[in-house]
């Protein structure tokens, strides 16, 4: 159904309800209206990577790893997956009179928000730093989301609009101010490209201020960008009690009623929350008109138009049984696999089972669920930890024996003067004597990175203070690493991490994100080399807080490899394989695509990114480093070489003024491919160059 029909039956629908009834559609969940055969319906279903929150579900990699594989078409498989689980799940709980919270078809995914600071708690839900790239996933995952039927298989939503990336603390209160430059150099890039390019059905707005106006109320942000400068059709949804906060803690309105008019009239259609609840007395108070009620309600009806729900349509036949199932599971496991990054190898991955009788496993994340599943999950039908992982895939001649170390934050006893003596530690240190190798497991969860409000982490409401380990941890690392053994590090986390100590002791660093509900087995894969590591890093690893401007700062001044001006422990798109490839041979033709002649030059077959980035060599509006503009996954045999094809937007030809005018500005351009970006830090970790090509347009 194409959207002009799904309009005209959603007006004509409309158009026999009463006023109330058509304010009522206006909330999250929006009641049933018997005498027209609508049932009920709940907005509200959580699919960031994987249907979330409702039961039982295939379990992704976290966002931010699903980043991290580079990878356009796997987004759009876990996006199909996603989608069909839900239609199942849909439509075995409707027939059974289960229309609630987190069973519908209208997904608020992806989150294509910027992760500009590494203290951000919820940047693991993220695609990473780069506009590029976020844009560029999310329009593969929600043409997966949403499918190519007759009928929209499920509708995803772009969140958070815009400039939302914390403090989560103050999220409610805050206003996040940024330049014109700033704006469409950053921060809306991938917004417009889930509009135009995805035609994501739905746009969520964030809670905080952006340049003095609440996000989900911005005439700016709803009406001029994102309808009339990006012809948005579909409809715009608030974050969940974001419209309470424009009277409550913004005090840009002092009623229930002001916040909806001010919503409703800038675009907002659907509260997530209470404050729509007022609209009937906003109506009588005079602040809201019932037609922009009513073109609300159109908006609304004509997604439900477009899903099908009134109809018979091609998905009906989904059932249980398209619940986890095996395709599915592959496909998680395939999407682990390609998210973890390879940070660190002195040669001792993979690892060399005959040589080894002993294995150490350590640490509060070596078997730990909760470091699998990051947050927004779903329940899994089976967990993998790290050490049963290993525990099932080593030979039997290999002893595994395990010590949690620490726990994840607090120390182990609390009382003890001396919690450094704690058993776990002595008892780490005992399992290190016996080892020939060390498998250290750290990192964090959801109860440290997440979203306020949700995460145990109160004194930080979700977002980390620095970017150090827990106190446990960094002296379970300590002592791990004066045992002298060979240690192997796996990092656990969503966000970048203060790695420098590992980085200067351990013998490989494995930063393996929250790989999903199965990714014990692929991390123990990757470390018996029965799969080659093959992810990029969606974002800097920084030495410390230090190299970084104010958490509250949202200027782009030395954030992000695009503006950085130090030198990154580990770069933006840096990722190590057990292979080797080679650009030998790359140009530009005159329709901007990229050939680059691939080679693979190593003793296994291997995958690995191919990255393309520019940089205008003559403008001074020119973003200060070389952007990423195109990539994409090559896989090759030993001694394969294969030709690759990079198209290159016109987009990636400009840049943008002060203010905020996107334009090409330059002639003469510098074109980078190789498997890194083009910074002295990726050659000096990777021993290899990429090739700059001069471009003249």
């Amino acid at each position: 159904m194409n959207r002009t029909e799904a309009r005209e039956r959603a007006e004509a629908l409309v158009s026999q309800m009463t006023l109330e009834e058509k304010a009522s559609q206006l909330r999250y969940n929006a009641p049933a209206i018997p005498r027209l055969d609508i049932p009920e319906y709940n907005w509200w279903n959580e699919s960031l990577h994987g249907v979330a929150r409702g039961g039982t579900a295939t379990m992704f990699p976290q966002a931010i790893g699903m980043a991290a594989s580079f990878d356009c078409d796997l987004l759009e498989q876990i996006g199909e997956c996603i989608s069909t689980e839900g239609r199942a799940r849909y439509n075995e709980l409707s027939k059974r009179g289960d229309r609630d919270i987190y069973k519908g078809l209208t997904f608020w995914s992806p989150n294509v928000n910027i992760f500009r600071d590494p203290r951000w708690g919820r940047g693991h839900e993220t695609y990473g730093e780069d506009p590029y790239l976020a844009g560029t996933l999310g329009v593969s995952f929600i043409h997966g989301i949403q499918g190519h039927g007759e009928y929209m298989k499920a509708a995803a939503c772009a969140k958070h609009f815009a400039v939302h990336s914390g403090p989560e603390a103050l999220r409610h209160s805050f206003d996040a101010k940024a330049s014109l430059k700033d704006m469409e150099e950053t921060y809306l890039p991938a917004f417009e490209t889930c509009v135009k390019d995805g035609e994501v059905e739905a746009v969520m707005g964030a809670y905080n201020r952006v340049n003095g106006e609440p996000a989900c109320a911005s005439e700016t942000l709803l009406k001029r960008t994102l309808r009339e400068k990006w012809g948005f059709q579909g409809h715009v949804v608030s974050d969940c009690w974001a419209l309470r906060d424009i009277h409550e803690n913004h005090k840009v309105t002092k009623t229930a009623e002001e916040s909806a008019k001010m919503a409703l009239e800038a675009g907002c259609d659907l509260n997530c929350g209470c404050t729509y609840e007022k609209l009937m007395s906003a109506i009588h108070q005079g602040l809201v008109t019932e037609e922009m009620v009513t073109q609300s309600c159109i908006r609304l009806f004509t997604t439900r138009m477009l899903l099908g729900l009134f109809d018979k349509t091609e998905y009906d036949e989904l059932g249980w049984m398209d619940v986890a199932t095996g395709a599915h599971e592959a496909l998680a496991h395939t999407a682990a696999q390609e998210s973890m990054v390879l940070l660190k190898n002195n040669g001792i991955l993979p690892l060399m089972t005959e040589n080894i009788r002993t294995l150490g496993v350590i640490g509060p994340n070596a078997n730990s669920r909760s470091a699998l599943i990051g947050n927004y999950h779903g329940t899994a039908q089976r967990y993998v930890t790290v050490l049963e992982g290993l525990q099932e895939k080593l030979p039997e001649s290999i002893r595994v024996i395990y010590s949690e170390g620490c726990h994840l934050w607090k120390n182990n006893v609390e009382h003890l003067s001396k919690p450094s003596r704690s058993d776990r530690l002595a008892e780490a240190q005992t399992v290190c004597d016996y080892s020939d190798v060390v498998v250290l497991v750290v990192g964090l969860d959801e109860t440290l990175e997440g979203e306020e409000g949700d995460t145990g982490n109160s004194d930080a409401s979700g977002d980390k203070k620095d970017l150090r380990f827990p106190g446990p941890q960094r002296e379970l690392m300590r002592t791990v690493f004066d045992s002298g053994k060979p240690v192997i590090l796996i990092n656990m986390t969503g966000s970048a991490m203060d790695l420098e100590a590992a980085d200067e002791h351990a013998a490989a660093i494995l930063q393996a994100w929250y790989p999903g509900a199965l990714g014990g087995e692929d991390i123990a894969d990757l470390l018996l080399g029965r799969i080659s590591p093959s992810g990029k890093l969606p974002v800097t690893f920084y030495q410390n807080t230090a190299d970084l401007p104010d958490f509250d700062d949202y200027s782009m001044k030395n954030r992000t490899y695009r503006y950085f001006m130090g030198t990154p422990l580990y770069p933006f798109g840096f990722g190590l394989t057990y292979g080797s490839m080679d650009v030998t041979n790359a140009t530009v033709d005159e329709e901007h695509k990229v050939h680059a002649t691939i080679t693979n030059t190593g003793d296994v077959a291997c995958s690995d990114v191919l990255q393309v980035y520019i940089k205008d060599e003559d403008s001074s509006f020119a973003v200060l480093h070389p952007t990423l503009c195109g990539f994409a996954r090559v896989t090759l045999d030993v001694g394969e070489t294969k030709e690759v094809v990079i198209p290159l937007q016109e987009r990636a030809f400009t840049s943008v003024n002060e203010g905020g005018i996107r334009n090409v500005y330059g002639q003469n351009f510098s074109i980078y491919v190789g498997f890194s970006q083009p910074d002295a830090r990726s050659k000096e970790l990777t021993q290899k160059d990429t090739i700059k090509i001069p471009y003249h347009l």
